[in-house]
């Protein structure tokens, strides 16, 4: 009777756990089947939960729409590139924040937090001022730049977290061997931080393939410079908004996110965990 007593306390957090999950899982499972539904079955007075009868027409209609390919290797070569430039400065920031006893470190990581809590939304209006006058609307390196902008704190901020959990005496010992200072970072430090790499990795990854707002506005004449997020919206149109078409994009737009979570969730949780250790 008294081991029964803390499994049934745990039912009302398990009911409260999976009704939570149930409800942001909903959405997502609404926008699947409505891709697969028949345009005479999504806009109707009777929409069902289950579809009855399955179609393949609204993905044709969208992998066949105008610029399916063209923004497709747009939304990855701007994602990949702000990850990578991302990765490559937050590692040196890291660091020599983690490592190294300089003046200024302490005031450098506050202006690195305020960074990471300003909302990006602010940043808009001078963002978009600063590329008009400089010449850099319609242009993928400014997109590139402003991803690589917005995700760069928080990578700093992760992985000096988690290179503060590697020991010191690690690198010492290679440089006692004969390695430069880089040459034990990168042999013995480099490969112990694969778990914090992959989640500001996911992290860059989902910013940036999601990003709308800075791809709508700094993205205006050049047609062929836009987006994925941009894209979807071009199943509007003054006749009303293809839902069955719209669904079945943004079923396609999520599967690259997904598959990237997928393989990476396993070193996503000691990531974030590992950075989150030390301060």
């Amino acid at each position: 009777m008294i081991l029964l007593r803390p499994r049934i306390r745990r039912v009302p957090l398990n009911a409260a756990a999976v009704l939570t999950v149930l409800v942001c899982l909903f959405p997502v499972y609404w926008m699947v089947s409505t891709a697969f539904k028949p345009s005479r079955d999504i806009q109707t007075a009777d929409p069902k939960l289950f579809p009855h009868t399955w179609t393949l027409e609204h993905f044709r209609t969208a992998v066949q729409a105008d610029g399916f390919e063209l923004f497709w290797r747009n939304s990855i070569l701007v994602t990949l590139s702000s990850i990578l430039l991302a990765l490559l400065v937050a590692i040196g920031s890291a660091y020599a924040v983690a490592r190294m006893r300089w003046k200024g470190r302490r005031q450098f990581m506050l202006m690195v937090f305020i960074a990471q809590m300003a909302p990006w939304e602010s940043l808009i209006i001078p963002i978009y001022i600063i590329s008009r006058d400089t010449d850099m609307l319609d242009r993928l390196p400014t997109l590139t730049l402003v991803y690589f902008m917005v995700t760069l704190p928080f990578s700093i901020v992760v992985l000096r977290g988690f290179i503060a959990t590697i020991p010191p005496e690690l690198e010492e010992a290679a440089q006692v061997d004969g390695c430069t200072r880089t040459g034990a970072f990168r042999r013995v430090a480099l490969p112990l931080l694969a778990p914090g790499l992959m989640a500001t990795s996911l992290f860059g990854f989902i910013t940036a393939w999601n990003e709308f707002a800075y791809a709508n506005f700094l993205i205006i004449k050049h047609q062929d410079s836009r987006t994925l997020p941009v894209w979807l919206s071009s199943f509007q149109n003054t006749f009303g908004t293809d839902w069955g078409a719209t669904m079945a994009a943004s079923t396609l737009f999520a599967l690259p996110a997904l598959v990237v979570f997928l393989l990476l969730q396993r070193h996503v949780t000691s990531g974030f965990a590992a950075g989150a250790v030390k301060g």
